[in-house]
């Protein structure tokens, strides 16, 4: 008996694992699981995790603006309106006459069945007559009526002033020339067919759509203008 306790004794710690025997009463515990391996990330670009910048839409085309200088359709090409207060004040175009001394022969009937369309301005032959406003030399003509002429064509492009009867143009007057208001550009005279001894200007405004028809224009009553106006 003593024999079996000693064998027990000095076998036991040969077979016992290390750390003694662990008796567990009851369901065995379950072993741990493994831990789950996660994906490896993937590197997204940074243009596939946002949409894609979407270009504006082209905005709708508006009405297309009219030029400011735009011609109105409904307007014909040849009206042609009176002169206005805008071409500023004529200066009556003889020498020495003032507008209160102007008489009206604008309606005044004349041989032919013709209307005078136009004043005339007495004066002493050899009184200057001035240039109602600034313009150009249209034209210098010889007329069997009017007698030694010129055609003004005012600044604006279409009006035209009418010098009739003169004695003499003055020196320098020429076709193209530019001039001022109050330049002298002839003297008074009787020549055409005024008449001995009628010494006056015949002074016409007409306006035009075409200066090169410098003869064929509407005619507008310079004694309003003249009147309105000044003199030297």
């Amino acid at each position: 008996m003593l024999l079996l306790v000693v064998l027990v004794v000095w076998a036991v710690p040969r077979w016992l694992p290390r750390g003694g025997l662990v008796i567990r009463i009851g369901p065995a515990a379950p072993s741990p699981a493994a831990p789950a391996v996660q994906p490896a990330r993937q590197s997204i670009p940074d243009s596939a995790s946002q949409p894609a910048a979407q270009a504006p839409a082209p905005a709708a085309p508006g009405p297309a603006a009219e030029p400011a200088d735009a011609a109105d359709p409904q307007s014909p090409d040849s009206a042609v309106a009176p002169m206005s207060a805008a071409a500023g004040l004529l200066l009556v175009p003889v020498q020495g006459v003032r507008p209160s001394q102007l008489t009206d022969t604008y309606t005044q009937a004349r041989g032919q069945g013709r209307v005078h369309d136009a004043i005339d301005i007495p004066a002493a032959r050899g009184t200057p007559v001035l240039a109602t406003a600034e313009g150009t030399v249209l034209k210098l003509f010889q007329s069997a009526r009017g007698g030694t002429t010129l055609y003004e064509l005012a600044r604006d492009g279409r009006t035209i002033y009418y010098y009739a009867h003169l004695d003499r143009y003055a020196a320098g007057m020429a076709e193209g020339k530019a001039l001022r208001q109050g330049e002298v550009i002839g003297s008074v005279g009787n020549t055409g067919n005024a008449g001995p001894g009628n010494y006056h200007l015949h002074f016409e405004v007409t306006t035009t759509a075409d200066p090169k028809r410098y003869w064929a224009g509407t005619p507008q009553n310079p004694y309003p203008l003249l009147r309105h106006g000044i003199s030297r």
